[in-house]
């Protein structure tokens, strides 16, 4: 019931400031993370190549020219002699003149010499599917890559509230140490004082030191600890690892209610959308059965010894068409592979949704044995302190041994150390939950 309740409310959790400060080093993180601008060097170039795929439904115009010089070869005979020439004979002697000359035969070379040709040659599609679905294709690979920006985006928001929240915890851990620490010291000095009056036998007086010793080494330790915290932490802001972190303390759980979402996951809009250009793919394939209809049209000159006059201006257009009849079944085949593809994206797409709700129903379940660790940590915390004031007041008045003040002192830095724990273990698993529901938002 107790969960439910905490469930239910909606509370302001972290102190505004802490949560505006952990909100600015989300930001920090999404500006400054080098995996972020590859994603986004990938999403401009795909904007490219769908300029690129938009940029075939235009016309192509280039200029041609070529300039020829041949000598021999194949010819073309043409036997005018043999044909005009008894003709021509046959006149002379009719006119009883020359009028009429005898000819040679002529050989005219195939390879033109001395030639030039000039001409801008403009060409464009008229009817091409590929071109219409190649387009589609691309503009849906362009969503592909935003969607997988956003599903790296959600990790390193994840993975940024973590690290802040086990940062704050070595933080809170070093303090409690540090606490102990003097805690442990007074309790040498005293002993000590003790030992010289002759109240206490030396046993104390060691296991005074003793507890100094240990604390100082646990210190260290939460030092070090939260030095890495904090490295670590920086590192996924991509900045110096030893910029001081600005923190805020807060003593409230999270008890954020969120309900179930896994279907608007960003995980399931990319196996949505790989189905989609699966889809065009297949009516790419399937476009090999639909002709291609291009236009062309050259406007040019062309002349022998580089001669300009209006006989050399030509224009050439026409239309062209291209039908594949039969090519092996080739294509046959590749639409079976795409077939394949859309099975396995389908299957894959169900257990995808059976991942995300598992792994959202664990995190919910994690969240609450970790508040339920929390308060359980929290009671202890407020019993083993009012336990350790009875005992200290009692051995100061002489009442009790210092084998149960140390006992006392133990458990209430044991309740601290446990308290400061499961109060960020909460905070990671909200972050981890909050992670399976996709619910945080980016501005």
């Amino acid at each position: 019931m107790k969960i439910k309740l905490i469930f239910a409310i909606l509370c302001l959790g972290y102190l505004g400031y802490a949560q505006n400060k952990l909100d600015s080093y989300i930001q920090t993180g999404l500006k400054n993370n080098e995996v972020i601008r590859q994603h986004n060097f990938d999403i401009s170039k795909s904007m490219y190549a769908l300029k690129e795929a938009r940029a075939l439904f235009y016309p192509t115009v280039s200029l041609n020219g070529s300039y020829t010089k041949a000598d021999g070869g194949r010819t073309i005979d043409i036997p005018i002699g043999d044909m005009l020439n008894p003709v021509y004979s046959t006149l002379n002697q009719i006119t009883n003149s020359n009028t009429f000359p005898m000819l040679e035969n002529q050989s005219v070379l195939i390879n033109p010499d001395n030639f030039y040709d000039a001409k801008i040659h403009t060409t464009m599609p008229l009817l091409n599917f590929e071109i219409i679905y190649n387009k589609r294709i691309k503009t849906q690979q362009t969503t592909l890559q935003k969607i997988e920006l956003e599903i790296y985006q959600r990790e390193l928001v994840k993975e940024i509230k973590i690290a802040y929240y086990k940062y704050l915890q070595s933080v809170e851990g070093v303090k409690i140490y540090e606490d102990a620490l003097a805690l442990v010291k007074e309790n040498q000095r005293v002993n000590q004082a003790l030992f010289r009056n002759e109240k206490i036998n030396r046993t104390a007086v060691l296991r005074s030191d003793n507890e100094v010793i240990r604390i100082q080494a646990n210190l260290e330790t939460a030092r070090q600890t939260s030095n890495n915290a904090r490295s670590y932490f920086n590192f996924l802001l991509n900045q110096k690892l030893d910029t001081t972190i600005e923190t805020d303390e807060g003593e409230s759980p999270p008890i954020d209610a969120i309900t179930e979402n896994t279907q608007n996951r960003e995980e399931l809009q990319k196996l949505t959308q790989a189905k989609e250009i699966n889809e065009n793919v297949s009516k790419l394939t399937n476009s090999y059965w639909l002709p291609k209809v291009n236009g062309f049209a050259d406007f040019g000159i062309q002349d022998f010894d580089f001669e300009v006059d209006k006989n050399s201006r030509y224009y050439f257009a026409g239309v062209g068409l291209e039908w594949n009849i039969f090519s092996g079944n080739k294509n046959k085949y590749k639409l079976k592979q795409v077939e394949e593809d859309q099975k396995k994206i389908s299957s894959h797409t169900d257990n995808v949704k059976q991942q995300l709700l598992l792994q959202f129903q664990v995190s919910q379940n994690n969240l609450k044995s970790a508040l339920e660790q929390f308060y359980a940590d929290k009671n202890q915390k407020v019993a083993s302190k009012k336990y350790n004031d009875d005992i200290t007041k009692l051995y100061k008045e002489g009442q009790a041994i210092y084998i149960e003040l140390l006992d006392a002192q133990n458990q209430w830095v044991n309740a601290q150390l446990n308290t400061n724990i499961s109060l960020y273990n909460s905070w990671i698993a909200f972050a981890e939950l909050e992670r399976a529901n996709a619910t945080f938002t980016f501005n």
